[in-house]
């Protein structure tokens, strides 16, 4: 009687046992690992010729995980960023299997040892008030779906949610009494509360009374009322844009995906004096240093800078406010 390999058993237990039970991993860790390794195994098959349920861990080393790497950028068209959130996806079942499978610690330790793929870091994309109202004033809200839409643009637009916490917002997570709020639960299952303006609450309050939906109903339905995925998240607001670059010739050519929402409503705050610490916990971050970001792409704070500056050849002097009632007429 042939053994069954080994392997298929350890990635059903590294899912059902590691990260369900003991890590209790949330539904969208479980989904990027999945389709890491529906990829990966995918790939086994086609080069190895050999079924998944018939693979063997030592079919799958360093040179093997590599190629598939190569794979991915290459044939698939993934950025760097997108390569190395799959090698991270395998060094975690890796890790794992180095406490389960000591005999094959040596092929281990080599897929360990891979490193993460350095790439360059570009400025974060945002849009501007005049392009977000632009964007705002986009869907018809004559139609049930154009009150939806703008309805979700204007919330992920002034809380800076994630696209899977607006994906998981429900009725009853939207309060408009007294301290109107957004209540969800963001990365490492942390519940955050971010308080909402008048103008968004009269409109999710309309929205929520032509909604009539259950209090554990999604607070965004898709046209058979789920939840929205994130490709509808996405083709709304790419559906939207292409309205909204008609009347803000500034939009032209720009790639506006929904993060680039998140990160308009940090460059906003931030405009407007917010501290990064506050911005932190308004978006939810782990650590303010991930709000650096936004200081090195905002370059209207460093022109701010450079105005409070004298050029080399120029004699310094004693910096003098304007008079105040010049500086009233200046602010108009």
């Amino acid at each position: 009687m042939t053994p069954v390999p080994e392997f298929p058993a350890r990635l059903e237990a590294f899912f059902t046992d590691r990260l369900i039970r003991q890590r209790r991993a949330s539904p969208h860790t479980l989904g990027g690992y999945r389709d890491t390794f529906r990829l990966l195994l995918g790939f086994a098959r086609q080069r190895l010729k050999k079924e998944p349920s018939r693979l063997a861990i030592a079919d799958l080393d360093a040179p093997l995980i590599g190629a598939f790497l190569d794979h991915l950028e290459q044939a698939r068209g993934n950025s760097a960023r997108s390569r190395n959130v799959r090698l991270a996806a395998i060094h975690s079942f890796f890790r794992y299997l180095a406490l389960q499978e000591p005999a094959h610690s040596a092929l281990i330790q080599r897929v360990l040892a891979m490193p993460s793929k350095r790439y360059d870091r570009r400025p974060i994309g945002f849009l501007t008030r005049p392009e977000m109202e632009a964007l705002l004033a986009a869907p018809d809200r004559s139609r049930w779906s154009g009150q939806r839409d703008h309805a979700l643009l204007l919330v992920a637009l002034q809380t800076g949610l994630r696209v899977s916490e607006l994906m998981a917002l429900r009725c009853q997570d939207i309060v408009l009494g007294t301290g109107a709020h957004v209540r969800c639960h963001g990365k490492g299952r942390k519940e955050r509360c971010t308080p909402l303006r008048k103008d968004a609450v009269a409109v999710l309050r309309s929205w929520l009374r032509n909604r009539a939906g259950a209090p554990f109903a999604p607070a965004f339905p898709n046209a058979r009322g789920g939840a929205l995925s994130r490709d509808g998240v996405a083709y709304l607001v790419a559906k939207h844009l292409a309205i909204a670059r008609t009347r803000c010739p500034a939009l032209q050519g720009r790639r506006v995906s929904p993060h680039v929402l998140r990160h308009s409503t940090a460059m906003d705050l931030l405009l407007r004096g917010i501290d990064r610490s506050v911005i932190a916990l308004w978006l939810g971050h782990e650590s303010v240093e991930t709000t650096q970001m936004y200081l090195d792409a905002n370059l209207e704070l460093k022109e701010k800078v450079l105005a409070k500056t004298t050029p080399f050849d120029v004699r310094p002097g004693r910096y003098r406010p304007d008079d105040r009632l010049l500086a009233f007429l200046k602010s108009l």
